[in-house]
């Protein structure tokens, strides 16, 4: 079956694509729930910054990531903030990220994250993200797909 208009442009084999937008890009995710639409956010911005498929997976790296909001766009931003973050300080890429955690009532994530150390010489490099933003952000959720909006400043 033929993807609709708005999902055209998915990176191959991944449920995510980029949009056009000025300075910034704006990352477009989706999966079956909120969790895998929000994990495949985080990955949309590793691949804007390195292809994750030259990524890889050194086991013992493997790491937890928690961020929590006071509601669903700002736990949302503060997950995508966080990824950002370890990336920014460890240079750390997920090719594989799962969230295992969504809690509703508290407001705060929790997931999964694995893949290796970015290195200049060894991979791709992408563009930059700087930041995550609130602009335009829309998280969407259906009985069988949840589908995410985030813009980031590069």
């Amino acid at each position: 079956s033929a993807l609709p208009e708005h999902k055209s442009q998915a990176v191959s084999g991944q449920k995510f694509e980029y949009l056009d937008h000025t300075a910034d890009v704006q990352c477009h995710a989706w999966g079956v729930d909120l969790k895998e639409a929000f994990a495949n956010a985080g990955l949309a911005m590793y691949n804007y910054m390195t292809p994750i498929s030259g990524i890889e997976v050194d086991a013992s790296l493997a790491r937890k990531f928690e961020a929590q909001g006071h509601d669903m766009e700002s736990l949302l931003f503060n997950f995508m903030d966080e990824l950002l973050f370890d990336f920014h300080t460890e240079f750390f890429v997920c090719k594989r990220l799962e969230v295992t955690r969504l809690d509703r009532q508290n407001w705060c994530i929790e997931a999964r994250g694995e893949g290796g150390k970015f290195s200049r010489e060894k991979h791709e490099c992408g563009t930059e993200v700087k930041a995550i933003t609130y602009s335009a952000m829309q998280i969407l959720e259906g009985p069988e797909e949840a589908e995410v909006f985030v813009i980031v400043d590069i």
